[in-house]
């Protein structure tokens, strides 16, 4: 087969691939250039950077392409369901990052209860503020709130408990109240939201826009700290700035953001927000995982 990567993928996969007889090609198609390409590949490997969309599927359809791979756990950079209807594949691979991006979640509530972030910035500009950031929390004993209690949600509940956190998920389907094997209790929106002193988003994006809106905030707990490594659109990123500057919330951990690059500069610089630039999944085991999926998922085609 004839395969094309448009945003990188694990040298070592890329080998396997050809070692088994496919032609690989790398290259980044911009949109409106990509249907067009696609016509001549069996496959494309996606990441987060390139967007398959409708437009590009018509280009496509009548083409050589089979599938499409997001390497990743999100398709919502794909429109899936039209592909399908075009008898195009649409594969993800979603347990290869789900350690990567956990623990990304866990530092970035590290971050937050440390002033890590802006602590460190301040001394880069030869400051010693020892006493302007000796007001920091500890993660035992606190309320961890998964909002989205899928693969990644509930390995940080694990590490979460294993410090000595307390866990609540929400899960739209379990019962409130009940417990999983974890130990982890699941409960509803409301009680998330009122009682959690951290908050960290697991969600894929919502159709009917973001998950935390300036309404859902005020209804948390006076300087919660809210964490995203899901999908930038789960967060209104103007009420979050908003309830940063009243002190609503004390800190945030983000690693997506609502346009990607981000220019977002007021709330990016924000001396009490933690930032990444969608990195979840950018460590060398998880892309060693995600480009061996991604070999299994050909070699079955």
């Amino acid at each position: 087969m004839r395969i094309l990567v448009t945003d990188g993928m694990d040298k070592t996969a890329m080998e396997q691939l050809r070692k088994q007889g496919h032609e690989v090609v790398e290259q980044f198609y911009e949109p409106d250039a990509l249907g067009a390409a696609l016509r001549d590949f069996d496959a494309v490997v996606v990441r987060s950077k390139t967007k398959v969309r409708k437009e590009q599927i018509d280009a496509a359809k009548d083409g050589k392409l089979k599938c499409i791979i997001r390497g990743g756990i999100g398709i919502d950079n794909i429109d899936a369901d039209y592909a399908r209807e075009n008898g195009i594949q649409v594969r993800n691979t979603p347990d290869a990052s789900t350690e990567s991006v956990a623990e990304l979640a866990l530092a970035h509530m590290l971050a937050c209860a440390r002033y890590m972030s802006v602590s460190g910035w301040s001394m880069r500009e030869g400051k010693w503020e020892k006493k302007a950031y000796g007001k920091g929390i500890e993660l035992i004993g606190k309320r961890l709130g998964i909002y989205g209690y899928g693969r990644i949600g509930k390995r940080l509940g694990v590490m979460a408990k294993g410090i000595g956190m307390n866990v609540l998920a929400l899960r739209r389907s379990a019962v409130p109240e009940s417990i999983d094997d974890a130990g982890i209790i699941y409960v509803t929106e409301e009680k998330l939201l009122r009682t959690c002193d951290f908050i960290s988003i697991h969600a894929p994006s919502s159709p009917n826009g973001p998950i935390i809106t300036a309404e859902k905030i005020s209804e948390m707990k006076d300087g919660v700290c809210i964490i995203n490594t899901s999908r930038g659109a789960n967060i209104d990123e103007d009420a979050l700035l908003d309830a940063l500057n009243r002190g609503k919330v004390r800190a945030a951990g983000l690693d997506v953001w609502m346009d990607e690059p981000t220019h977002n500069l007021a709330l990016l610089s924000h001396p009490n927000v933690s930032c990444t630039p969608h990195i979840g999944a950018a460590t060398v085991e998880a892309q060693r995982r995600i480009g061996a999926e991604i070999v299994q998922i050909i070699s079955a085609m």
